[in-house]
């Protein structure tokens, strides 16, 4: 009965919303899944979604739940680390449509805003007149405003420009009783009461809070109200976490931007030390004073001797001028080493490191997780290196771990800890551990948050901060704005428990039945509960365009803007469906079909999400049991069994391909294939590479020397669609003086990857093909010899899809170790080999499985000993395999590849020399052609129409070397 009555009061809910507001409004259970958690620990489930278009959306959306007694969150990019931006009742989505920039005035250095706007995009809009926004919190290409006011947020600029509540004029507010107010500096728009109670507890608000903090973002900033601070209203609603009303638009400061930047990089032996440093350095004037420890800077990093790090910049009207003022701190620091960054890449290299350590921080070295929970605090920038020393010897006793880092200068911290929050006794220690440590933080003079704000984290800790009486009167504040406790109850005023709400508290306990591996997930590895966990919420995946840090990821977030086609949002459905609450029927769930079904397992996730969520994995394995015992759809037939039926149709490739030039059969086919209509169905080689290969070999014998030898894989692609790069990488190769093995011959179907049966996910019969391959090439492993893989794909699905569904199976490893790219394979086997000089320009693209799985280091050392210059895109083509080619498909896959690939092979191509274009994958290739008719070559092909030492075909007695064009 009551949950009946709670459906019907829902849908009540829902129908006058719909009534009521002209945004979107979503009752279903993909909406509310999506909102429930933030990046945090905590998750909450709403009722409902509601995208306002206006303000007067926001005030209609805020009447029908205050009439049906429903609360309200407002909600931006859900980036959060605390809790306060969780579902509770009715989520104000203010992202979809409250996301421009009104109005900026150059010379008042003011911009009006509203709250869903980027703050890049509000960046982007007044870096032409000089100008940008202060705060900048690492999350700046996805964080909206209005977010940022809610939290007070800062980031790593606030040493020179301080935190948004420094940067805010003016803020229009609504409020959960109905009221449109627009609050600045004095009492004008102030509700009824609240200069009354300032005026009688004035001594209260003078001595309650901690002087010398510049990163106080605890609790409400009810000082501010003081007539010797300006009776700042902005600034007092600054930091509410929504809790007081929803924020519709702001006038907010812009602060001059140096036209020239430059980096100190001081080494010092640890944390402690860096700390202490860090205080000394603000005399200088610097940017910024960021500091990080070896745990979370990548192997192989160029930084200078030490075991931590302080990122120090500066800026200047010139390069010159911005170098010498670095400079001049390397000389007064007492560091042990320390250079000066002055080119724009390598500062960006940096900063991505830094800005990424809120996922990376979230995997221990040993591969354990750890988490936020005290994430953020801050002490008095003279007192860092000792609250370091006292929190380390805190984490000790408790036997918990993490990593600090974060914004030395300011004093503030961020950590990640390695709590058990899915034990009873472990979640006790987590209680334990945060209230020790808010009285080691309050003993230092500091603020238990110091930029991401209390939530459901730390509120429940204001009184060891504050006090009784003070956290009351912040409660009484809460009341004048919110008389009937509907804004975002349970953050910051009266709140609830911090080990309440936990997000793992609904998942599964025992181990879900999966057939990948997950081996880097889990204390023992193999769960895919752990392997969902990876998602914190940070949402880079939500991040657009060229220059965002994400090269890859996510293109169908790029494409439509929603967050159920971004990684976090997928990953997020994943959860609800472990969990069984929202989305309730498990494997067979529609919503997560419907929200992987557009994503194209490019792998761009497992690459650039800081925490290797690996999407594409988890769409194989939600696709596996969701048609278990079921009728897939026919693309699953005729795209994943693309192997077989290539072969199949090799002998007839002529005839086929008449076929596919006449329109009614080529129609028919891809109606009954599932293809999209749009699409052009590929050209069938007349000739296998395979039988190419053979003639070309012939009858040779010979002992292959080792280390100067390779396995060449037959991938499908190569073998039936082209050739022609499987010919060009035998003569680049042989002209390398390296010895080619074919793979041995065989039942025709028996050496394949299995890519196309994962992408569908087609599991078992993927562990099949598997199986049979490595049957094969077992007499090849032994001979210890690298495999060349022409096909991106193909490589990527041996080196991580093979040992991760036959991880029973030694020799999975063994083949997966041995794959090599092609360039990998000349620079391992041909070290001193000299490519033709071209001396061209190049563009295209790197092949996103390449990007997040093989990398592409060799590939651009070859380009440059080649001549070939210039950059090739990030980005996804769009293409991806299958996916592209799928019915209902195409237009994703467009805006895809207009997103970087296309827009950037356009310039290239109309450029004074003409580019060539590059692209190794044959998805690639092809979709070049099919969109814009530019004909894109391997970079085999391109480096054998280079080399000029006579016919194709060569002698009998084994491979010759080649001299280089000149």
């Amino acid at each position: 009965m009551a949950e009946r009555e709670t459906k019907a009061a829902a849908t009540a809910l829902a129908t006058a919303l719909k009534a009521a507001v002209r945004g979107e409004v979503d009752f279903g259970a993909a909406a509310r899944a999506l909102t429930t958690m933030d990046a945090s620990n905590y998750r909450r489930v709403p009722v409902g979604v509601v995208a306002p278009r206006d303000a007067a959306d926001v005030a209609a959306a805020m009447a029908v739940c205050r009439e049906h007694g429903v609360p309200v969150l407002p909600r931006g990019a859900g980036t959060s680390i605390a809790g306060q931006a969780t579902g509770v009742g009715v989520v104000l989505d203010l992202t979809r449509h409250l996301r421009s920039v009104l109005s900026v005035d150059a010379r008042a250095r003011t911009a009006v805003v509203q709250p869903g706007v980027v703050l890049d995009d509000l960046r982007d809009a007044v870096r032409p007149h000089g100008l940008t926004f202060g705060p900048d919190p690492s999350t700046h290409n996805r964080c909206t405003l209005g977010g940022m006011i809610g939290n007070n947020s800062c980031g790593a600029h606030s040493v020179a420009w301080g935190t948004t509540a420094d940067n805010v004029r003016e803020l229009s507010v609504t409020t959960y009783g109905g009221a449109a107010l627009r609050l600045g500096q004095g009492w004008d728009g102030a509700p009824a009461g609240l200069r009354e109670l300032v005026g009688r507890d004035l001594a209260l608000l003078r001595t309650g809070f901690p002087a010398g903090l510049p990163r106080r973002i605890s609790g409400y900033a009810l000082d501010a109200l003081l007539p010797e601070a300006g009776t700042d209203l902005a600034r007092a609603f600054c930091g509410s976490e929504g809790t007081l009303g929803v924020v519709t638009e702001a006038t907010v400061r812009l602060v001059e931007s140096p036209p020239a930047r430059a980096l100190a990089v001081l080494g010092y032996p640890d944390e402690s030390a860096a700390a202490e440093a860090a205080a000394g350095l603000l005399s200088y004037g610097p940017l910024t004073v960021e500091g990080m420890a070896e745990d979370l800077v990548p192997a192989g990093h160029r930084l200078p001797r030490g075991g931590a790090w302080l990122f120090v910049e500066t800026g200047g009207a010139s390069s010159a001028e911005a170098r010498a003022a670095a400079e001049r701190i390397v000389r007064a620091a007492d560091a042990l080493d320390g250079t000066v960054v002055a080119d724009p890449a390598g500062q960006r290299a940096l900063w991505r490191v830094r800005e990424d350590a809120a996922g990376t921080a979230t995997r221990m070295p040993d591969g354990s997780e750890a988490w936020p929970g005290w994430e953020d605090c801050a002490v008095p920038p003279a007192r860092l290196g000792a609250y370091l020393r006292d929190f380390r010897a805190l984490l000790a006793q408790h036997e918990l771990r993490g990593t600090p880092y974060g914004h030395f200068g300011d004093g503030c911290i961020h950590v990640r800890i390695d709590f058990d929050l899915l034990s009873e006794a472990g979640v006790r220690r987590f209680r334990r551990f945060s209230e020790e440590t808010a009285e080691l933080v309050v003993a230092h003079g500091g603020s238990l948050s110091g930029e991401h704000g209390d939530g459901l984290a730390r509120a429940e800790l204001l009184p060891k901060m504050y006090g009784d009486e003070l956290v009351a009167l912040f409660g009484r504040f809460k009341d004048l704005w919110d008389p009937a406790g509907g804004m975002n109850p349970g953050a910051l005023a009266r709140p609830a428990r911090l080990d309440e709400n936990l997000r793992f508290a609904v998942l599964p306990r025992e181990r879900v039945d999966v057939a990948f591996g997950y081996p880097h997930d889990g204390p023992a590895g193999g769960d895919f509960s752990a392997a969902v966990r990876r998602c914190v919420g940070v949402a880079k995946c939500r991040v657009a365009g060229p220059g965002s840090g994400a090269d890859v990821m996510c293109p169908s977030y790029r494409a439509t803007g929603e967050e159920q086609h971004s990684t976090r949002g997928r990953a997020r459905l994943l959860h609800e469906m472990l969990a069984g609450e929202i989305v309730t029927d498990g494997w067979r769930s529609a919503e997560v079909k419907d929200a992987l079904d557009l994503c194209l397992s490019c792998k761009g996730c497992r690459g650039d999400c800081p925490v290797g969520v690996d999407m594409a994995t988890y769409k194989a394995e939600f696709l596996h049991h969701h048609y278990a015992g079921r009728l897939r759809p026919a693309e699953h037939y005729a795209m994943g069994w693309l192997p077989v039926w290539l072969r199949a149709a090799a002998p007839f490739a002529g005839v086929l391909n008449a076929a596919a030039r006449l329109k009614p059969s080529a129609a028919l086919a891809k109606r009954l294939a599932g293809i999209a209509p749009e699409r052009t169905i590929p050209r069938l080689a007349p000739e296998t590479f395979g039988q190419w290969l053979r003639r070309h070999l012939g009858n040779r014998t010979g002992v292959f020397q080792q280390g100067r030898s390779a396995v060449l894989w037959p991938d499908t692609f190569t073998e039936h669609l082209s050739p022609s790069v499987g010919q060009a990488a035998v003569r680049v190769m042989e002209a390398a003086g390296i010895g080619i093995v074919a793979p041995p011959a065989g039942r025709a179907g028996r050496l394949c990857c299995g890519l196309t049966y994962v992408s569908t996910g087609q599991l078992d019969r993927a562990r099949t093909v598997m199986r049979r391959t490595l049957d094969r090439m077992e007499p090849l492993l032994d001979l210890g010899l690298p495999v060349v893989v022409l096909e991106p794909s193909c490589a990527a699905a041996l080196t991580t899809d093979l040992p991760e569904l036959l991880g029973d199976d030694p020799r999975a490893a063994r083949l997966a170790a041995s794959v090599r790219t092609f360039a990998q394979t000349l620079e391992e086997c041909a070290p001193d080999w000299r490519p033709p000089r071209l001396d061209r320009p190049v563009a295209g693209q790197t092949h996103c499985h390449q990007h997040a799985v093989l990398g592409d280091a060799a590939d651009r050392r070859l380009r440059e000993r080649a001549g070939l210059t210039g950059e090739l895109s990030g980005g996804c083509c769009g293409l991806a395999g299958n996916f592209g080619f799928e019915r209902g498909h195409y237009d994703v896959s467009v805006a895809c590849a207009e997103d970087q690939l296309l827009p950037s092979v356009r310039a290239a191509v109309r450029g004074p020399v003409p580019a060539e274009l590059l692209a190794d994958g044959f998805s690639c290739r092809t979709q070049l052609d099919q969109l814009g008719g530019h004909r894109a070559r391997h970079l085999a092909e391109v480096l054998a129409e280079g080399l000029t030492d006579g016919p194709e075909e060569e002698p009998a007695d084994g491979p010759a070397g080649r001299r280089e064009k000149h």
